[in-house]
C-alpha cells in the first residue's frame, strides 16, 4: 500500500482491520475457508455491530491482504454495498462557537481554522509542510492528497491571519521536521491526535453533536453550497474525483430544500 502511495491513515486503518481478522480466524491465511469468511462477516454484524461502510472497509482490506499473499480471494469475500447516509455537519453558528472556544489554544486554533475554511482532509492537514503555504497569495498547496493528487485550496483572510501568527511561532521552534504543524514534542501531528483535540474543543464549546475533522469538511462543503457555490467548484476544492461524491451535499441543506420547494412546487 505504501508503494502505491496510499495515505498513512489508510495504511494504518487497513493494517488494523486485517490484524483483527487474523486474530479472529487464528490460523494460517492459506488455510482460511469460505466458511471462516462467513463466520467473520456474521461476527462483524452481530457482535461488533459494524455499519455497512465499516463492513465494506473490512472486506476491501482482507481482499488486499489475500492478493498480497498470492492467495486466491474467496468468492464470498465481497463487500456489501455502502450506505449513502447524509453527512453530519455544523451550522455556521456552531462553527463560530467552535472557533471561539479554540482561540486560546495556540497549537489547535490554526489547525481548526485551516480545516474550517479550506475543507481539507485531516490527513492532508497533518502532511502539510511549511513551504506548502503561500500567505502572499492566500493559497495552500495540498500535495499527494487522496488518490495521489495535488491541488490548490484557497484561504480566507481570517485563516491566512491565523496561519501568519502561527508561522511566526513556528519559526522559533527548533525541530528537524519541515511539518507546518508540530506537537509539543516537536514532531508532526498524527490524525488521531488532531481528532481528539477537536473533540475536546467541541465539548468546551458546548456542541452536542459529535464533531470530527471530517464533520468540519462536510460543514465547509455544505456552507459553500448554501451560499451559492457551484457544485463543480466545490468538487475541485474538495479534491473529489467524481462529481457524484460531491452531489450528496445537494441533499443536505434543509433550508435550501425548502427554498427550492417553495419556488418550484406544484400550484394545483
Amino acid at each position: 500500500m505504501t508503494g502505491e502511495r496510499k495515505s498513512r491513515h489508510t495504511v494504518k486503518q487497513y493494517s488494523f482491520l486485517v490484524g483483527k481478522f487474523l486474530q479472529f480466524v487464528n490460523m494460517e491465511p492459506e488455510r482460511i475457508t469460505r466458511e471462516d469468511i462467513e463466520a467473520y462477516k456474521k461476527h462483524l454484524v452481530t457482535v461488533k455491530g459494524y455499519s455497512r461502510n465499516s463492513q465494506y472497509l473490512c472486506m476491501k482490506a482482507i481482499s488486499l491482504f489475500f492478493r498480497y499473499r498470492g492467495i486466491p480471494v474467496p468468492a464470498n469475500l465481497n463487500p456489501p454495498k455502502r450506505s449513502m447516509k447524509l453527512p453530519n455537519y455544523l451550522t455556521e453558528s456552531e462553527t463560530s462557537r467552535l472557533i471561539s472556544a479554540a482561540k486560546e489554544n495556540r497549537r489547535i486554533f490554526p489547525m481548526l481554522m485551516v480545516l474550517s475554511y479550506t475543507g481539507i482532509r485531516v490527513g492532508e492537514l497533518c502532511s502539510l509542510n511549511i513551504n506548502d503555504v503561500d500567505l502572499y497569495e492566500n493559497i495552500i498547496h495540498v500535495r499527494g492528497g487522496k488518490g495521489d493528487k495535488d491541488r490548490i485550496v484557497i484561504m480566507s483572510d481570517e485563516c491566512s491571519r491565523s496561519l501568519k501568527a502561527h508561522m511566526e511561532e513556528r519559526s522559533r521552534i527548533s525541530t528537524s521536521t519541515s511539518a507546518l504543524f508540530v506537537s509539543s514534542r516537536g514532531t508532526r501531528y498524527d490524525t488521531s491526535t488532531v481528532e481528539r483535540a477537536i473533540r475536546r474543543i467541541s465539548a468546551k464549546a458546548g456542541i452536542a453533536k459529535r464533531v470530527t475533522p471530517h464533520v468540519l469538511r462536510h460543514t465547509f462543503a455544505t456552507t459553500l453550497l448554501r451560499n451559492g457555490g457551484d457544485i463543480r467548484f466545490i468538487q475541485q476544492i474538495l479534491g473529489h474525483t467524481s462529481i457524484s461524491t460531491t452531489q450528496i451535499y445537494t441533499h443536505v441543506d434543509e433550508g435550501m430544500l425548502k427554498e427550492m420547494y417553495s419556488k418550484y412546487r406544484p400550484k394545483y
